[in-house]
């Protein structure tokens, strides 16, 4: 018996006076269907969702529901009533013996929220930050009962943990039909069975998931002799990545593999590994850091102990661990932007280090996009007589040449962000570290600054809860798991996972001489660390607003200090949630 089909478009136009977004598509989802859509940003991805769930008219077309089709939004704004609590926006008016005798509904509030006790559910919505707020409407969709779930960025503000929580949880529920908009590649690979392409207004369908449709747009490019060459050596040269680098990855794809293999014959790995550590080597010289029985503290506790580890030239090192056990003070330390307390830090005399923080830099809101690049260099070396203009460099990270002539005043958070990048790498750095480098960034984008960093010939340490981007451009991993340490993970990010579930379940069920005392005291305190997790998230998108807002006020001076208060006070306010979460974590085991 074929799917029910639940969700029709037909020939749906749609323009916002400047060209169209979509022009005569047509498409439809049936029951059991998971799609992911990609696209520039911009391009019509959230128009077709908000189309699609009846949210937004078209212009032109029609869209068609099934009868009884129950359709779910997980938009990019919410629309909580200004007294909601936890408990009426996720729960609405069930009682509490309907709910927590749903394993699914229990499910979902301990993998989304952290739990399902009285004092988060009855959190009221309005002072949360963003990112709770968003975990908040995502666990209310997946409580209720639905024939199709529309995904804007579901990803955004989730850890590592929490992806693979929700990639587990939604493959589970087979009949729901799914469609996800986000530029989470590896989200994508575990759940999708179809890609949709935003392209140009109208709408390109492959089958397969991400790793599927880069190999279909592949031979598609190989087949199309009027295709932009850029375009196709970017997609060459990840097809190449996937079927040498994860062939698992590629098990779903239902078109011809061979040609798409004909394609990469003879197309040499992303990085020749023995070529990019003479080259780090020869500018790097043998040592970039070395950590030597060096202690980190946050008041009165540790955040590094007895840590003794070396980062050598041309390693590309991904750095994970839960929030609060020092991803980031850790490079800070590596910069020499704060000192251990214990124990040394040794760092090469040749190493010229740049860091891409979480924070916006600040910048002259008047400055043309192209002057702010030009302003560090006018051209980057790149090794072996190869180099890069300024404006060469803007177009490898998706400013056209019309976009570098865009006030830097005009720039939205992501195209900021990769403002930033675009500078520090045209001074000309031998060490990148990268704090999530990704916020922000389309796919398209994302492949582009991927192809770049394949030639960087320096260091690299990248934090990132993108685990796709992780796993394409670094080749070790460490993970912090809030023991102090600095664990090496030869397994990758899966490894990871299984340490990280390994510790919570530890510590949920140590034996105590007064067993049930003991396991009440220990279910507190794994509750207190994810509140003071969610807090602390809370805390960093704050904390970027600020930053944000000192950028949209530069000149003013008097609003510039007020900002710079706050901004300490809130880093104040972190700090001493992160020495509670250690206190816990230590209780923990």
């Amino acid at each position: 018996m074929a799917p029910r089909n639940l969700i029709n478009i037909e020939r749906v136009g749609k323009d916002y006076g400047k060209g169209p977004v979509l022009a005569d598509v047509s498409l439809g989802v049936a029951e059991g269907e998971r799609i992911g859509i990609i696209g520039r940003n911009g391009g019509g991805k959230s128009t077709l969702m908000r189309i699609m769930s009846g949210r937004e008219d078209a212009d032109s077309g029609r869209v068609t529901q099934g009868n009884d089709v129950r359709v779910g939004l997980l938009a990019q704004v919410d629309d909580f009533a200004a007294d909601a609590t936890v408990r009426s926006a996720v729960l609405g008016t069930r009682q509490e013996h309907e709910w927590a005798g749903d394993a699914q509904v229990r499910d979902v509030l301990n993998g989304i929220l952290g739990g399902h006790g009285d004092e988060l559910l009855d959190r009221p919505i309005a002072p949360m930050s963003g990112g709770e707020r968003r975990r908040v409407a995502l666990a209310r969709l997946l409580t209720t009962e639905l024939d199709v779930l529309l995904l804007d960025e579901p990803t955004n503000h989730l850890d590592v943990e929490a992806i693979a929580w929700l990639a587990g949880h939604l493959k589970a529920r087979r009949s729901l039909a799914i469609v996800v908009v986000t530029h989470d590649r590896w989200f994508l690979d575990e759940i999708c069975e179809r890609m949709w392409e935003v392209i140009g207004g109208t709408v390109e369908d492959y089958e397969g998931g991400y790793s599927a449709y880069v190999l279909a747009k592949a031979e598609r490019s190989r087949q199309a002799s009027a295709e932009d060459s850029r375009r196709r050596n970017l997609l060459r040269k990840e097809l190449a990545w996937l079927r040498r680098g994860a062939p698992a990855r590629t098990s779903k794809p239902k078109f011809r593999v061979d040609a798409a293999n004909d394609l990469i014959q003879g197309e040499p790995p992303p990085r020749d590994n023995i070529e990019l550590l003479g080259f780090a080597g020869a500018r790097l010289g043998k040592t970039v850091w070395e950590l030597h029985d060096a202690d980190l503290t946050l008041g009165d506790r540790a955040l590094l102990k007895h840590v003794s580890w070396n980062v050598g030239p041309g390693d590309r090192i991904g750095i994970v661990g839960v929030n609060g056990a020092g991803k980031t003070s850790l490079v800070r330390l590596l910069l020499g932007e704060i000192r251990p307390m214990a124990g040394k830090l040794v760092t090469g005399k040749t190493v010229k280090p740049a860091y891409l923080s979480q924070h916006l830099e600040e910048l002259d809101p008047t400055w043309r996009l192209l002057e702010s690049v030009e302003r560090i260099a006018q051209r980057v070396d790149l090794g072996k007589g190869r180099e890069l203009t300024a404006s060469q460099l803007c177009e490898k990270l998706g400013f056209g040449p019309d976009a570098q002539w865009t006030p830097v005043g005009d720039l939205s958070g992501g195209e900021r962000r990769r403002l930033q990048l675009t500078r520090l790498l045209m001074a000309g750095p031998n060490v990148l570290v990268l704090d999530e480098p990704t916020n922000d960034f389309d796919v398209e984008t994302l492949s582009a600054l991927e192809d770049l960093l394949d030639g960087f010939a320096g260091t690299m340490l990248t934090i990132s809860h993108d685990r796709y981007f992780l796993e394409r451009v670094c080749e070790r991993f460490v993970g912090l798991l809030g023991d102090g340490h600095v664990r090496d993970l030869p397994g990758g990010i899966d490894e990871y996972l299984r340490l990280r579930d390994h510790s919570l379940t530890t510590a949920a069920s140590a034996t105590k001489p007064k067993p049930k005392p003991a396991a009440v005291d220990e279910r507190a305190l794994k509750k207190e660390v994810q509140r003071l997790e969610r807090q602390m998230d809370r805390i960093e998108e704050r904390i970027a607003k600020l930053h944000a807002e000192m950028a949209e006020h530069a000149s003013d001076y008097a609003r510039i200090a007020e900002l710079d208060g706050a901004l300490r006070g809130l880093h104040d306010e972190k700090a001493g949630l992160e020495e509670q979460w250690l206190e816990a974590m230590e209780a923990l085991g």
